[in-house]
């Protein structure tokens, strides 16, 4: 992996610390940086992607002989955060590499590991990430999409929504359900389906949403898939699901996180500099404190996020699950308040095309939102952690 020597940080950006981060840590934050300025809030998604992938940024989790980093998801958290902080954000480093990436190079074949891992690594390969469903949501226990064995092929049918970047991923990691011959009863299991697979239907959904990404609603329409398109064991389908799930979780942080320090510092590089009386707006309390505030919000966020990152990438499935879960949630508050302090600290100009703040008031949103929503997650943490009544 290759680092850029030169790192100038802003006011806020994240301690070096060792105790909380190592040098190496630290060098691939300001490399990771250096990429982001380069390109910024204008980027073009295609040509950061690729550069990304040969200097090695995206591949930082997979294993080293798949082309990989050998690193986890805190080195794939931390520089999708710094490219966030930089305004060109990779939507798609949750799912290709942190998602599909990850199960696959823990639950499948060496035949599927060769065929993806080392394209996912250098981004010359895409998989985007198929398990939302119009009528299961946040439940995945009625996900409908069923996989049914004929011969040795599998044949899928069913339905998906809200799912990013089909259009741009060479395949779709999509979580169906097969029936268990035993008990008759359905369980999940993934499947990797090519982009232009027959039957395998896309159309755009219109989002409000300012993003590259383009979001889509899926149709399987007897689908016909050979054997080995099913990733890992049939019988360990929900243990591979969430080890897909808690780097979603931990990266969709670090989408956030990147996102409000983004706004965060627009907002003080105008508050620094912006007059309207004696002194710069930003020496009065009402727009200082609620800045200081944000920034407190994020660096809160940010260490759960760490701690949850260490936990996975420690083999600690449990533990990152419930950290993993608060980051989201923290990261995901912290970012749309920043977000929206930010556009009140520039008042009119927050609202302007030029200062770039205002398309972040929806995509801020997004954290929120997904991969799962905050009271699903405030439904976690009473049940999980504090031992209360499950209410569903």
């Amino acid at each position: 992996m290759s680092h850029s020597s030169h790192s100038s940080h802003s006011s806020h950006s994240p301690s070096g610390s060792g105790i909380i981060e190592s040098e190496e840590h630290t060098a691939l934050r300001a490399a990771v940086a250096a990429l982001g300025r380069r390109h910024g809030r204008g980027y073009d998604r295609e040509t950061l992607w690729r550069e990304a992938g040969k200097l090695g940024y995206l591949g930082v989790n997979l294993p080293e002989e798949y082309g990989g980093g050998g690193g986890g998801i805190t080195e794939l958290s931390l520089v999708l955060e710094e490219l966030g902080a930089a305004g060109c954000p990779l939507l798609l480093m949750v799912v290709s590499p942190a998602i599909c990436g990850t199960v696959i190079s823990r639950f499948g074949t060496d035949e599927q590991k060769r065929r993806w891992l080392p394209g996912l690594a250098d981004g010359s390969l895409t998989m985007a990430f198929g398990i939302t469903e119009p009528d299961a949501g946040s439940n995945s226990h009625r996900i409908t999409t069923t996989a049914r064995r004929d011969g040795d092929d599998w044949v899928l049918n069913g339905r998906k929504v809200f799912i990013s970047g089909v259009d741009i991923a060479d395949a779709t990691l999509v979580v169906g359900r097969t029936e268990d011959a035993r008990t008759g009863s359905l369980k999940p299991c993934l499947f990797i389906v090519p982009r232009d697979t027959e039957g395998f239907h896309r159309s755009p959904i219109e989002m409000e949403l300012h993003a590259v990404e383009k979001q889509f609603e899926l149709v399987l329409d007897d689908v016909r898939l050979p054997a080995d398109a099913l990733v890992g064991d049939e019988d360990a389908g929900l243990l591979q699901l969430f080890a897909g799930l808690n780097p979603e979780r931990i990266m969709t942080a670090a989408f956030a996180l990147g996102m409000g320090r983004y706004a965060l510092d627009r907002a003080v590089e105008y508050a620094r500099t912006r007059q309207v009386w004696k002194e710069p707006i930003g020496a009065h309390q009402a727009i200082a404190h609620p800045l200081a505030q944000a920034h407190i919000e994020l660096e809160l966020a940010r260490l759960m996020m760490r701690k949850a990152a260490h936990l996975y990438d420690a083999g600690d499935d449990t533990g990152a699950g419930e950290a993993a879960n608060m980051a989201k949630y923290a990261a995901g508050e912290a970012c749309v308040r920043a977000v929206d302090q930010a556009v009140h600290t520039l008042g009119g100009n927050g609202l302007t095309r030029e200062y770039g703040l205002a398309s972040l008031i929806t995509a801020a949103r997004v954290a929120r939102i997904a991969p799962v929503s905050r009271e699903m997650i405030l439904n976690y943490v009473s049940h999980q952690s504090l031992g209360l009544p499950k209410s569903y």
